[in-house]
């Protein structure tokens, strides 16, 4: 979106706001007018579903945690690697209670262009019109979608959400204004269509986290929250309470498997490819945090300085929108098929990453995961049992490292 007619939608939206009476927790007008989209929760589409994974005439109910508060909200519905165009035929947000079972009285109906059905083309994506709706840090809500009959062909999908989401039974029809979980009878533990919700407010900016499987959360618990990330923005959230800080979102744009320069399957773009689209198009992103390279490594088809010129790259992408990145330094690999010279390069990667990339700051996740006998491993206690990822008190630990001051700058 141009300035100009990112200006003409930022004062549509504080026009609304006026005629609403929403104040975006402050008084006055002069408050609302500092406000604009920050994204406050995301998920990168990645790929197709399996082609067995068909949603036909029936409602799928997706389970999202936003980072940050505001009482307007808009979803970002995407049919990115759809080959057909995508019908969603009703769509509504509300706050989850338990399962899929909603917060009585909170449905709200998601309009687009002020219909409540859009058709959104083979590889692109739409946002909902504004909602008032209050959205809170850290409360779950649900979005749900009613696809009418056999009008998607394969699911653009993010594959390991690692939050349960719900479906209803083929040809059961329309569900999004239940507030009762009774129709909802299959569960999935990916996220599809949606890759962001926004809301308008006043916060400080978006932090995205682009990485790999260690980001996307793999080995994390499911529906537990507790990827390295979530325990860093718990710790903030938390410490704000006695010495207010900046309010930041963190959106999550990690996909497993990820490369930084070569794509890993259909399933996974590189990040010099996706780059664009997972990042540096969320609303209102003030940092990227940027932890990938291993599978680079693993997969033999790059050395330490092809790996080091893709990173460069994003790098030098990211500081052209006036951006804030941080960089992370690869942990220990042991697992079949890991070489001896993969762990060289990757001390050469590290190497690079500390002392002469242009980040404008470090997390040495590194130096808190290695084994303290053995620089070249996983300390076994904090690792997954694949040697690749850690566990979730591996996890944990990743998250209390990050010196969260870097994200306030």
């Amino acid at each position: 979106m141009n300035l100009m007619k990112k200006s003409a939608s930022r004062l549509f939206v504080i026009a609304v706001i006026a005629a609403l009476g929403l104040g975006l927790g402050v008084a006055g007008s002069a408050h609302a007018a500092k406000a604009d989209w920050v994204a406050a929760w995301g998920f990168s589409i990645q790929g197709l579903a399996p082609a067995a994974t068909v949603v036909t005439n029936e409602t799928v109910r997706m389970i999202a945690r936003p980072t940050i508060s505001g009482e307007l909200v808009r979803v970002r519905l995407e049919n990115t690697f759809g080959t057909v165009p995508l019908m969603i035929g009703a769509a509504s947000i509300a706050y989850r209670n338990n399962g899929a079972q909603l917060v009585p009285g909170t449905v709200r109906s998601l309009t687009f262009g002020g219909s409540t059905s859009v058709t959104i083309a083979a590889g692109q994506g739409v946002y909902s019109d504004p909602l008032p709706f209050v959205a809170r840090a850290w409360e779950d809500v649900a979005v749900s979608l009613y696809i009418p009959g056999n009008a998607t062909g394969q699911i653009s999908r993010h594959g390991n959400a690692r939050t349960t989401s719900y479906l209803t039974a083929a040809a059961a029809g329309n569900h999004t204004a239940d507030e009762a979980s009774t129709a909802f009878t299959g569960t999935t533990v990916e996220m599809y269509w949606i890759a962001a919700i926004d809301v308008f407010s006043q916060a400080d900016g978006a932090v995205v986290f682009l990485g790999d499987s260690i980001t996307d959360g793999t080995a994390t618990t499911t529906d537990g929250h507790d990827r390295w990330h979530d325990i860093a923005f718990l710790s903030m959230l938390l410490d704000s309470k006695d010495d207010p800080k900046k309010e930041l979102a963190f959106v999550n744009e990690g996909i497993g498997g990820n490369r930084v320069t070569v794509t890993a399957t259909q399933g996974s773009p590189a990040a010099v490819e996706r780059l664009d689209r997972d990042v540096l198009s969320r609303s209102g992103i003030s940092h990227v945090v940027f932890f990938e390279g291993t599978n680079d490594l693993n997969s033999g088809l790059v050395n330490a300085d092809q790996l080091i010129a893709g990173m460069a790259e994003i790098i030098a992408r990211v500081k052209a929108r006036h951006l804030k990145i941080i960089g992370a330094t690869i942990i220990p690999r042991s697992s079949a098929g890991w070489t001896p010279q993969m762990t060289a390069y990757r001390h050469q990667v590290n190497d690079w990453i500390r002392h002469h990339a242009d980040f404008d700051a470090v997390i040495d996740f590194d130096k808190v995961m290695k084994d303290p006998t053995n620089p070249d491993i996983m300390n076994p206690i904090l690792e997954f049992g694949d040697h690749t990822h850690p566990n979730p008190y591996g996890y944990f630990l990743m998250g209390r490292s990050v010196d969260l001051k870097v994200l306030q700058h």
